[in-house]
C-alpha cells in the first residue's frame, strides 16, 4: 500500500492514488485520499481544478467494493412507489376502513414507510437543484442494510459548500418530518390514541438519535463538515 507524503505535489498525490486504485486497492483513507481532498475543498479553484480526478478515482474505488447497484433511476422509483404505497395506507386510514386498529396501523406503517423512501429522494431532488449528479444506488451500512445513492464526486467537488451541505441535510430533514406528516392525518382518522403516540414516539426518537449520533458519524456530520469547508473557501478568498 502506497502511503503519502506531507510534502506531495497534488498532481504526484492523485496520479498515486490513481494508479494504487487501478492496481485493486480501494481503501482511500489509508491511501489519504480524503486527506488530500480535505485539502483541496479548502480552496474553490483548487476544487474545480481537480474535480475530474478526484470523481475519477471515487467512482473506481466505490465501483471495486461494491457490487450491487442499480441505475438511480431505479432507486428512484422503487422509492417513489414506496412513497405511494405510504399514501395508500394514508388514505386507508381515512376512510377505507371501519376498524380503528386497522386505521391505527396504517397511519404508523406510512409514517415509518415514508421515513425509509424520503431519505434518499430528498438528498436527490436537492442534490439535482444544486448542481450535484449521482451514479447509483446501493445497499449500505450494518444489518439491517439501508438504500444508499452516491454521488458523482466531481459534480459534487464543482458545488459550492453550502449547497453541498443542504444536499445533505435535506434527507435528515425529510426523515424527521415523515412520521409527523402521518400524524397530521390522525384527527381525521378513527385511528385510536396510540397511533398517535406511535408516530410521535418515532419522529422523537429519531430527533434524539440524530443529536446523539449523527453529528458525528452521518449526515448531519456532513453538514458541519461542508459549513467549515465554507468558512476555509471565504477565508481563502481574502
Amino acid at each position: 500500500m502506497t502511503q503519502p507524503s506531507p510534502e506531495e505535489p497534488f498532481q504526484d498525490a492523485f496520479a498515486r492514488i490513481e494508479a494504487a486504485v487501478e492496481g485493486g486497492d480501494t481503501d482511500l483513507r489509508e491511501l489519504g485520499f480524503w486527506r488530500l481532498l480535505a485539502k483541496v475543498k479548502a480552496d474553490r479553484a483548487l476544487s474545480e481544478h481537480w474535480a475530474d480526478a478526484a470523481g475519477r478515482i471515487d467512482r473506481r474505488a466505490f465501483e471495486a467494493r461494491i457490487r450491487l447497484r442499480v441505475p438511480v433511476w431505479v432507486g428512484n422509483t422503487l422509492l417513489v412507489i414506496g412513497t405511494i404505497v405510504g399514501g395508500v395506507v394514508v388514505g386507508l386510514a381515512l376512510g377505507s376502513t371501519t376498524s380503528e386498529v386497522v386505521a391505527g396501523i396504517a397511519l404508523v406503517a406510512a409514517g415509518g414507510i415514508w421515513s425509509v423512501t424520503w431519505h434518499d429522494l430528498a438528498h436527490w431532488i436537492v442534490g439535482r437543484i444544486v448542481g450535484i449528479r449521482f451514479t447509483s444506488y446501493y445497499l449500505a451500512g450494518p444489518f439491517p442494510p439501508r438504500p444508499g445513492l452516491k454521488t458523482d464526486y466531481a459534480t459534487y467537488l464543482r458545488t459550492p459548500p453550502i449547497a453541498r451541505a443542504w444536499m445533505h441535510a435535506s434527507g435528515a430533514l425529510a426523515t424527521k418530518l415523515a412520521p409527523f406528516v402521518a400524524l397530521a392525518f390522525w384527527p381525521l382518522t378513527n385511528a385510536p390514541w396510540w397511533s398517535a403516540a406511535a408516530l410521535l414516539a418515532l419522529g422523537i426518537v429519531q430527533i434524539v438519535t440524530d443529536v446523539t449520533f449523527s453529528v458525528r458519524s452521518s449526515d448531519w456530520k456532513k453538514v458541519r463538515r461542508e459549513r467549515a469547508v465554507a468558512r476555509q473557501q471565504a477565508s481563502a478568498a481574502r
